[in-house]
């Protein structure tokens, strides 16, 4: 059996030895560290090196987008969930951006929130509907601003050529899986995901997952 080592990100004392108890109730998984805000957050995970991080968004000294991208430059095995609220929708494109690998809803049941777990840990992107629908509202409020830099029509009317792994490697981009969910798709390793990831970005002329995503379903290029 894999154990799942979890450290725990969040200002709150309460949050975290909640979130403590009902993880290390299973036989799967055990909290390794708790942290109480992102530079301390990142601190432990360079001491522990768990397999995955829950991580708070509003915590002091850094927050948990801040620590997200710290975290996923040096360690970018390493799993992060970010614990999120109804009320956070304007970090949901950040996050993603910068390589999470999902969201938890803060008022999730327990089953939910270990299954979730489980399931991160196994390379599934976790996006709950409500947050998936609150992504997809922002993305269309931010498409008009990018498509003045580069259209998807001209894209479209010059071509976009991509190879065929590239194109693999695309498609499972476009529906919303990891790097190494992709890598495992794929059998091949997250380093050569990410260079053809950055060969893609570099074809379609944008900077970051959260735009690429959008230009390869307008383009048709996500089955």
């Amino acid at each position: 059996m894999n154990m799942i080592r979890v450290l725990i990100a969040d200002d709150q004392t309460l949050m975290r030895e909640g979130l403590r108890t009902i993880i290390d109730l299973e036989e799967d998984m055990e909290v390794v560290a708790t942290a109480q805000d992102g530079l301390d957050a990142i601190e432990k995970v360079d001491q522990y090196e768990p397999t995955l991080v829950l991580m708070d968004i509003q915590m002091p000294k850094m927050n948990g987008i801040e620590s997200l991208i710290e975290i996923k430059k040096r360690f970018p095995h390493i799993c992060v969930l970010i614990l999120t609220t109804f009320a956070e929708d304007d970090y949901i494109v950040e996050g993603l951006a910068n390589g999470v690998d999902g969201f938890l809803l803060k008022d999730m049941n327990y089953d939910q929130l270990i299954a979730s777990i489980r399931d991160a840990a196994n390379g599934q992107l976790m996006i709950p509907n409500i947050v998936a629908r609150k992504l997809a509202e922002r993305l269309s409020n931010f498409n008009s601003m990018w498509e003045q830099e580069i259209s998807v029509d001209k894209l479209k009317k010059h071509g976009v050529h991509f190879s065929e792994r590239e194109r693999e490697v695309a498609s499972l981009i476009a529906n919303g899986l990891s790097n190494k969910k992709i890598a495992e798709e794929l059998f091949i390793s997250e380093g050569t995901v990410k260079n053809y990831i950055s060969e893609i970005y570099s074809k379609l002329g944008v900077k970051d997952r959260a735009k690429a995503i959008i230009y390869l379903n307008k383009l048709g290029i996500n089955s």
